[in-house]
């Protein structure tokens, strides 16, 4: 089927919609990147992990990262090599699993480590073992998404890492951006320098995780490469590796949803969507953001009150869901909006994909690949028995 990429007018039920044209641009960004400052730049599934595109992403990149045993499987039956793993959390029964799957493994505390390296050796003599230290530095405003906040149960501090590493240890990996720039970089990378450097002649790698959104419009990027070469002129003997996930499929494409109602109360107009933000955007309601919506013009509101300002054509957007808070606005329109037009929110590939749920027995969007040509290939729809099968 054909579609109109702008307004998506041929579609009449819910769609996540993967652009493909634009997830080539952020690859070739990405791998760009990626050569210039010789590092490796790899996928997060963690924010993105629809295997059905992975032939795509396999012309770019060359490994993944994964936070479980599904994920760790996923890389290594769909995306074909084995995976950077790191979880908060391995357990005696998927623990040697994921090592038999691995070409690197981190351990988020000594514990752990202590607990498993040797068994993880054993089961494969060949993975690479790496401890996540904690720099004590982060520039995430929200507390739910920032992993250096105190009392955070994710990686080791210097004051209490041991002078010599103990046996087995190759690298360090160190998360604490979310969808930042590369300034918050170079501060963070001070920070984590001057704290971790004495243990550097012992590494053979260090990972810099996430967050780095070297995709999105005002991103520095010449000041990431510099960052990073300079960083190998110190010491060229460690290999480096950052595995961002929004950065992959930032602006890569919408949630297509229609209105199914219009409804008012106390002067506010709430048009009623065939998706919601509580199951298929959670992002949404948990960070919070708004996202946005195309045609339409964000208005700023305070405890969600109906704004001062008046527009002629306000709505907020409702979700399907029975739940109370599962609506967003408000939203400033050029029309009034009609039953059984579409809604497009912008930018919903990244982690919603990942997070979706079947409360309420919603149903649930489609997921599609668009290609250049305008032609839209259904990956996946989904009916009663995904949801039935939830229940098993």
């Amino acid at each position: 089927m054909k579609v109109n990429l702008a307004t998506f007018e041929e579609l009449h039920r819910p769609a996540y919609i993967l652009e493909e044209a634009r997830l080539r641009k952020n690859l070739e960004l990405i791998t760009g990147v990626a050569r210039e400052a010789n590092v490796e730049i790899i996928l997060a599934f963690k924010a993105f992990a629809l295997w059905k595109t992975f032939p795509i992403f396999r012309e770019y990149i060359h490994s993944v990262t994964a936070s479980s045993l599904s994920e760790a499987r996923l890389g290594y039956e769909e995306f074909g090599a084995p995976v950077h793993a790191y979880s908060p959390s391995y357990t005696d029964y998927e623990i040697d699993e994921i090592a038999r799957i691995s070409s690197h493994l981190t351990f988020n505390s000594l514990s752990q480590m202590k607990r498993y390296a040797d068994r993880v050796k054993r089961e494969n003599a060949e993975v690479s073992l790496g401890l996540r230290v904690n720099p004590e530095y982060s520039e995430i405003h929200n507390i739910l998404y920032d992993p250096c906040a105190p009392g955070t149960r994710f990686g080791i501090s210097a004051d209490r890492m041991p002078d010599q590493l103990p046996k087995y240890i190759d690298g360090f990996h160190c998360h604490c951006h979310c969808e930042n720039g590369s300034d918050v970089f170079e501060r963070t990378l001070s920070h984590f320098e001057e704290k971790f450097v004495k243990w550097f002649p012992q590494l053979k790698w260090i990972n810099f995780g996430g967050g780095h959104l070297m995709t999105r419009k005002d991103y520095d990027i010449p000041l990431l490469i510099n960052m990073l070469k300079g960083f190998h002129q110190r010491y060229p003997h460690l290999r480096l590796i950052l595995e961002p996930g929004s950065a992959f499929l930032w602006q890569t494409g919408p949630l297509v949803g229609q209105i199914v109602d219009i409804i008012e109360d106390k002067g506010i107009k709430t048009a009623v969507l065939n998706v919601s933000f509580a199951c298929h955007m959670p992002d949404c309601l948990e960070g919070p953001y708004w996202p946005e919506v195309r045609g339409a013009q964000t208005i700023e509101s305070e405890d969600g009150r109906l704004p001062e300002q008046q527009h002629e054509h306000l709505y907020r957007l409702g979700g399907s869901s029975c739940l109370s808070g599962d609506f967003m606005g408000y939203w400033a329109f050029d029309h009034e909006l009609e039953v059984g037009e579409n809604i497009i929110l912008e930018d919903m590939i990244h982690y919603t994909t990942v997070k979706t749920n079947m409360f309420n027995g919603v149903s649930h969007p489609a997921i599609a690949l668009a290609h250049p040509d305008g032609e839209l290939e259904m990956l996946r729809e989904y009916g009663y028995e995904d949801y039935k099968s939830r229940m098993d």
